[in-house]
């Protein structure tokens, strides 16, 4: 989303976020430990690119990355143009420093409509970084591209490219299972049949969650070794201020079963046989809708496998029991009283800490990385 407001947060405003917005079993949440918001690091590298879209903990030491260092990519340029950044930077909790990790060239042949990095990213035990792209030539949908998913090792280099007839702008966090030599990758397209923002754009219920089962050799890239569409037919829209608004956060959980945050359905869906299945569920079961949602976008899972949504169109994260769909909870993470409601098209990114005693998170308006513990 663009930036459209200067920053205006101040730290004692983080006496704010601390108090749970309703729920009916919030002593047993999650968020009900969280006591303190520390801002970690502007996430600007120097080439200005900016929007941090994509967080993702690093589980290896290898290359440039240490295990826990938390690698966050970057939507915009520096002209605040969308579907045009093309940086990851690193940041390290131990040195407390920012590094730049990759910058990939914005025109890439192999991927059609060249690069802007979206929230589809991963780091693989195998010591390989997976990321997508969600392209535009002048920061709008009328120039958008398919798009792809790139890999590259972890000196930052790119070293392959996928695309095809079933990538169509990744666009939500990847859910991952990471067996060292195989991995199973789950991740959202959110481009099919999406044209001009001008207007009130239709809602095309084109959306998919792709699966890729990759095969990794020793010391060499992964290839793909099957591809299979999950789960169709979700809501996608382009958005002026947001670029495109689809199913966005993936987390696979337990019993073969994957979430998926529906942002236009402002619901999460069960994908059950995720990692087996051989046709689509379309779009799923419902787990559990509105109440405290509110456009959920990124997801990520609590050490008790609780669901940790971001809402699109408030501050606020949400927690999910999906043993039964109850919203546990909510808690301020963005108050900024520039937006309407507060915080609303500030959050994005989510990855719970390497301890599992936290989650660290983005907030757009000001390109922060924040802690949350």
């Amino acid at each position: 989303m663009k930036l459209e407001f200067p920053q205006r947060k101040l730290l004692a405003a983080a006496a704010a976020l601390l108090a749970l917005a309703g729920g009916a079993h919030a002593g047993d949440a999650f968020l009900a430990g969280i006591k303190r918001h520390a801002v970690l690091t502007n996430t600007v590298p120097d080439n200005g690119d900016q929007n941090p879209y994509a967080i993702v903990v690093s589980p290896i030491t290898s290359g440039k990355i240490k295990a826990g260092d938390v690698l966050v990519d970057n939507f915009n340029n520096a002209a605040n143009l969308q579907g045009m950044g093309s940086t990851i930077v690193d940041y390290h909790p131990d040195s407390k420093n920012l590094t730049l990790f990759a910058q990939i060239p914005r025109t890439l042949a192999q991927c059609p409509g060249g690069v802007g990095l979206s929230t589809a990213m991963a780091v693989l035990k195998s010591g390989w970084v997976i990321v997508g792209s969600t392209p535009s030539n002048d920061g709008t949908t009328n120039t958008k591209g398919a798009g792809c998913l790139m890999v590259l090792d972890t000196e930052g280099k790119l070293v392959d490219v996928w695309s095809g007839p079933d990538i169509n702008d990744p666009w939500g966090n990847m859910a991952v299972i990471d067996n060292g030599d195989k991995a199973t990758l789950f991740v959202s397209n959110a481009g099919f049949g999406v044209g001009s923002a001008k207007g009130t754009p239709p809602v095309i219920n084109q959306a998919t969650v792709l699966r890729l089962d990759l095969e990794i050799p020793a010391g060499k890239p992964p290839k793909i070794a099957n591809r299979t569409v999950v789960a169709s037919g979700f809501g996608e829209q382009a958005d002026k201020g947001v670029f495109l608004v689809g199913p966005t956060g993936l987390v696979y959980g337990k019993d073969d079963k994957l979430y998926v945050s529906d942002a236009l359905g402002n619901r999460i869906s069960e994908i059950w046989d995720a990692a087996t299945r051989t046709t689509s569920a379309g779009v799923g079961r419902t787990l559990t809708h509105d109440g405290l949602l509110l456009r959920p976008l990124a997801l990520t899972a609590t050490p008790q496998g609780h669901l940790l949504a971001t809402n699109g169109s408030n501050g606020k994260v949400v927690e999910i029991d999906p043993a039964n769909g109850d919203q546990l909870g909510a808690r301020w993470i963005d108050a900024n009283k520039a937006q309407t409601p507060p915080g609303n098209g500030d959050l994005f990114g989510i990855a719970l800490t390497p301890e599992g005693d936290g989650f660290y998170y983005v907030t757009d308006d000001n390109n922060n990385l924040v802690l949350a513990k």
